[in-house]
């Protein structure tokens, strides 16, 4: 339960402040140097339409839920009755800033909170028909082709894509590469081959694999038909408990804690050996 908190009436001095400049008719309203400004006439609708884009009455309900408190209570604490305030948050009247103010000093919260723009939550779809095929690059001979299903977020923390690795071909060899982070693969469908450090673990449709990508790793399809794969990457350090301390891992073999190495000699590549770019790699 809220803490009680004591606002006490408008007195009658508060009512009789002279209006603003913006409250005089338009004839009378002045620009900053003294000169008159040009008529200027607010369509109503317009003004309403621009009220109820504040989402004013969720905002207040949102506060008072997260609160978890009552209609009643609320009404207590700032001296409105729960009907009137039921009315606002379903935006059926509107609060003048008298009133908005009691209610933004019950929440801790300034004035502005209620008028300045709501943040957008991350959302955002790929359509396969928009996507861009690429070919593995660095070779001549690609063994696969990848897509990009994440390039239309910012300052993403993962990287996802769709990739289809072709069936052996004389003269074509994995290319092995490493990257910060972890890499997560889920082989959707066809025979596959991921070589991880040392070791090679053969992978069937509906298998799936997780693990440190600073270890050198490659893929290659070791069926007679394409293998399709969704692999997700996260371009951060890993952390591993080694000993009881924390600290970070630059290789995993077969699923056992290797011995902390760095392979400097070898260059870092991005997720599945992705170049930079802003159709669709990272």
């Amino acid at each position: 339960m809220a803490k009680q908190t004591h606002i006490p009436p408008p007195s009658i001095h508060a009512d009789l402040i002279p209006l603003l400049p913006t409250d005089l008719p338009p004839s009378h309203m002045t620009d900053p140097s003294g000169g008159d400004m040009q008529r200027v006439q607010v369509d109503s609708v317009a003004a309403e339409n621009f009220i109820s884009e504040k989402r004013i009455g969720e905002r207040i309900k949102y506060l008072r839920l997260k609160k978890s408190m009552g209609l009643v209570e609320l009404g207590r604490h700032t001296g409105l009755s729960a009907s009137f305030l039921s009315q606002l948050e379903t935006g059926r009247v509107v609060p003048t800033l008298r009133n908005l103010a009691r209610i933004s000093m019950v929440f801790s919260k300034d004035l502005s909170y209620f008028f300045d723009p709501e943040p957008q939550t991350l959302f955002r779809v790929h359509r396969q028909k928009d996507r861009v095929r690429l070919p593995q690059t660095g070779v001549d001979e690609p063994a696969y082709f990848f897509e990009s299903l994440g390039y239309m977020v910012p300052d993403r923390q993962l990287d996802p894509y769709f990739a289809e690795f072709l069936p052996p071909k004389a003269g074509r060899a994995p290319r092995a590469h490493q990257h910060l982070g972890c890499e997560f693969l889920y082989l959707l469908s066809g025979n596959l081959s991921v070589r991880h450090g040392e070791t090679t673990h053969h992978l069937e449709a509906g298998d799936a694999v997780y693990f440190d990508a600073n270890t050198i790793h490659s893929y290659a399809c070791t069926g007679d038909v394409s293998a399709n794969a969704v692999i997700v990457t996260l371009q951060h350090p890993v952390a591993l408990h080694l000993g009881g301390a924390r600290r970070q891992a630059n290789g995993l073999n077969g699923g056992r804690i290797g011995r902390i190495r760095n392979l400097n000699s070898t260059p870092v590549r991005s997720a599945v050996d992705l170049p930079s770019s802003s159709n669709g790699a990272v």
